[in-house]
């Protein structure tokens, strides 16, 4: 039998939020975009999905981006609206934005009151580094005090991005060794590894930092030992995700198949496919 999987990020999302330029590059060469419309309308679709395609938790990534994505503050509400009927097997990601929030410590701690299970941080598209609070945006630190407080993973958006207005040069995954250093008692998870610039970076702050792990969402399995060679050495440091349906992701049983192909012991597999996320979620 193969292993039970977590898909720790995952796009289902109010899609209807997004503007107009944004909905042209996410669309494009999507022939299912009624398909994926009704997963974000209906969370029992969702969850039949997941059935087929055999994933026991997803990660439903979320985060606020009024300026540039389209989502307002109100995509916390609709995921913990969305995520409502099985709250253990769909696991909702809040945001808070520090430029458009003014108590980012409170709202941090009424979203996980309300249910959140993980926070995002996403800097090309937020437009601020992941230590811009030691700079221009010292609420920053709130955002991670507050989590590392509550024992709430954060995931951390590293690499570029090809959406229009995009700062990929927020992605550089080094500026996530400052938040590792000040607060060493959250959990961090560096979503796609760097992809495809800094994947060397993302391996040494995984090696470096006990509290930094990878997250292999975004990237093509087939390709994963060729960016990551020496993945069976964080093992015990790494969470399977499969940024489904982003471009290229056909699906998330199918990345899930082609990573199981891999030649990686099948205790590594269990671990990154299961059991690390599941110790990170139990929350």
């Amino acid at each position: 039998m193969p292993p039970p999987v977590i898909d720790a990020h995952i796009h289902i999302q109010p899609f209807h939020m997004l503007k107009r330029d944004v909905q042209r590059t996410f669309w494009q060469k999507k022939t299912n975009q009624a398909e994926l419309e009704g997963y974000a309308e209906d969370a029992s679709r969702l969850l039949r999905r997941m059935d087929e395609d055999g994933i026991e938790r997803a990660g439903l990534i979320n985060y606020v981006s009024p300026d540039l994505m389209g989502f307002t503050t109100e995509v916390n509400e609709w995921m913990l609206r969305f995520v409502s009927p099985d709250p253990t097997r769909l696991i909702a990601f809040g945001s808070v934005h520090p430029r458009f929030t003014d108590d980012v410590g409170g709202e941090v701690d009424r979203l996980i009151e309300a249910g959140v299970k993980a926070l995002k941080v996403h800097p090309p598209h937020q437009l601020f580094r992941a230590n811009a609070y030691q700079g221009s945006l010292p609420s920053l630190a709130e955002l991670y005090g507050r989590a590392e407080a509550a024992g709430v993973p954060v995931t951390i958006h590293t690499g570029t991005s090809v959406f229009p207005g995009a700062r990929s040069r927020f992605g550089d995954p080094m500026d996530v060794d400052d938040v590792a250093i000040d607060f060493p008692r959250l959990t961090i998870l560096l979503a796609h590894g760097g992809r495809p610039l800094w994947m060397a970076a993302a391996f040494f702050l995984v090696r470096r930092h006990p509290n930094v792990y990878l997250e292999l969402s975004g990237i093509p399995p087939t390709k994963l030992l060729e960016y990551f060679p020496r993945l069976e050495d964080i093992a015990d440091k790494s969470i399977w995700g499969t940024d489904w349906p982003s471009p290229g992701v056909e699906s998330m049983r199918k990345n899930v198949d082609q990573f199981l192909a891999l030649p990686l012991s099948e205790q590594s597999k269990r671990k990154i496919l299961y059991d690390n996320a599941a110790r990170l979620f139990e929350r």
